[in-house]
């Protein structure tokens, strides 16, 4: 989820963090009330922080949660995402994508032009 949305779909950020908590997930952080903020990532060159929306462990592991709900600025999503894949994949991480209804066709259509087909994403 792009900064921007956080207030507009603050309420699905608590519906997935509920039901990651519900699914065994530990040590949760968020950028959410209530919840520590995850680490930032500074992109050299310009202004641009990559906040990863939950980052949460579970058997050891650490895993990268990103909100896919349409937004203004799409080109930023996907960088982000990309983003985030590349890392996850670097450091044996898992980086996963969490949809609600009426956003199922536009996530679909972002991990298809940033090639990332081989996603499956959480449907809450």
């Amino acid at each position: 989820m792009v900064y921007t949305d956080k207030e507009k779909y603050s309420d699905i950020l608590s519906n997935s963090l509920t039901y990651l908590e519900n699914i065994g997930f530990e040590n949760i952080k968020a950028d959410a009330e209530g919840y520590e903020t995850p680490k930032s990532y500074h992109k050299r060159g310009s202004d641009i922080n990559i906040t990863p929306d939950i980052v949460a462990e579970k058997e050891g592991r650490k895993h990268y949660f990103e909100l896919s709900l349409k937004s203004e600025k799409p080109k930023l999503l996907k960088s982000k995402w990309l983003f985030l894949n590349t890392l996850s994949n670097m450091k044996s991480h898992r980086f996963k994508i969490i949809t609600t209804k009426g956003h199922y066709k536009f996530t679909n259509e972002m991990l298809d032009d940033i090639n990332l087909t081989d996603k499956t994403f959480i449907k809450i």
